[in-house]
This record gives structure tokens, sequence and C-alpha cells, in this order.
């Protein structure tokens, strides 16, 4: 069925296809290695790549990457006129994305799977085509999808991103709109968010798990971050 929204996972083997419906991949965790067009290179969270219908495209991922993939029979304007296939998504897009994640980890009826499919294509017509982030940038945001329980200082990503502190900072909160705190922050709370709600861990564990060793001051941090703490939600 074209137009739909789903969860699916790749191979590191590299495959290629091609389908007479238009696809969008958006990256949630992990990273999509991608040929397509003039574009061959990786694509990874808070980014996305278009593949226009009966385009020829090869792509591979790591084992535990995640993606929400829409599938369709139309693009917007701004998306399908556009030479850009891989640009930088925005906050009101990558927040629905999230609930949309969780959304789909269930069974939904087919209304309100149509009405997910419509808010995303209307919040993609509002879609600024943001050029990618910097590959300084881009290098510390991957870092971070993969690293995001150990401690992250600013020295530390600074010098992965081949920056000062000072220009490190500047250039990731005028690239991704969020400090490194913040974004960072993020991650974690969706990360604890889907551990909380789809496995029997405990929240020590958890915690620990998306890089607290308070467990004391990641319930806080989630309570103040979800407007719920993490006791509860466990048990939602």
């Amino acid at each position: 069925m074209i137009n739909t929204l789903s969860i699916r996972s790749y191979t590191r083997q590299t495959r290629g296809h091609s389908h007479d419906f238009h696809q969008i991949v958006l990256p949630l965790r992990g990273a999509i290695n991608i040929e397509v067009g003039s574009y061959t290179g990786k694509v990874i969270p808070s980014e996305c790549v278009v593949v226009k219908a009966n385009e020829k495209h090869y792509f591979s991922a790591e084992e535990n990457a995640k993606f929400i993939v829409v599938d369709t029979d139309l693009l917007p304007e701004n998306v399908l006129h556009s030479s850009q296939i891989v640009f930088s998504i925005s906050a009101p897009l990558l927040a629905f994305l999230e609930f949309s994640e969780s959304q789909l980890r269930y069974q939904i009826n087919p209304e309100v799977e149509r009405l997910m499919f419509d808010t995303f294509y209307k919040l993609l017509e509002q879609q600024n085509l943001f050029v990618q982030y910097d590959a300084r940038i881009r290098e510390v945001v991957a870092y971070i999808h993969h690293n995001f329980a150990k401690s992250l200082s600013i020295e530390v990503l600074a010098d992965i991103s081949c920056l000062s502190a000072t220009q490190f900072k500047k250039n990731f909160k005028s690239q991704t709109n969020q400090t490194v705190t913040e974004y960072i922050t993020r991650i974690r709370m969706q990360k604890a968010q889907a551990l909380l709600l789809h496995t029997d861990s405990p929240i020590a564990i958890i915690a620990e798990l998306v890089g607290y060793t308070d467990v004391s001051a990641f319930s806080r941090r989630f309570s103040k971050y979800f407007g719920i703490a993490p006791s509860k939600l466990k048990h939602v």
C-alpha cells in the first residue's frame, strides 16, 4: 500500500533496487549508507534522503539502525523540484518522527495511520530544505548517537569536530538549533522512554544504559523532559 509510514531496519550487505513510488528514509538511530542519483554517502539521524520513483539506489546500514520510511505516490512541490535530495529536517518534523515511532510500535488502526501520513506530508510541505550539517558536525552527531551512554564532554566532542570548544558549540547550535546538552539529553530521553515502555529492565539499569550513574538525577531529568516520572511511565 502506498502513502504509508513504517519502521524498518536494513542489513550491512549492500542491496540495490528501484520502485514506482517515491520513498523518504529518515534515520532514527544509526546511519544509512546510500548511493542515489549524484549522491553517495551517509545519512544520519536528523537528516533524510529522498529517493524518487523509478530511481535506482543502493543502500546498506548498521545492524541496530532503525529508520522511518515513507512510501508515497506524491511529493510536495518543494521536495519534488529540489536538486537537493539529502537535507536536515526541521524541529517540528523531528518531533513528529519521535511520536510516530512510538505509535508504530503498536498495532494501530488504518485511520490513525492515514492521519499520521497526512500530518507528515503537511510538515514536509512546510520543510525548508536545509543543507546537511557540515562534515565536522555530522561526525559529532553520529558519535553521539553511537555513544550516548558515555560521558560526552564538550572537549571530547570538539576534538572529534577538529574545532575549538567555542567554535564547536557555536557551529553545533547554528546547525542543529539545539545546544550540545539539549541534543544529548533528547537522544538519552528518547532511548530511556523506549526502554521503559518496551523492556522489563529496572529503572536503575535503564538510567545506566542512557548515561546516568545517579538514578535520582535520571528520574529528575526524565520527569522534567516528559512531565511524568519514569516509575509511573513504566506502569502505564
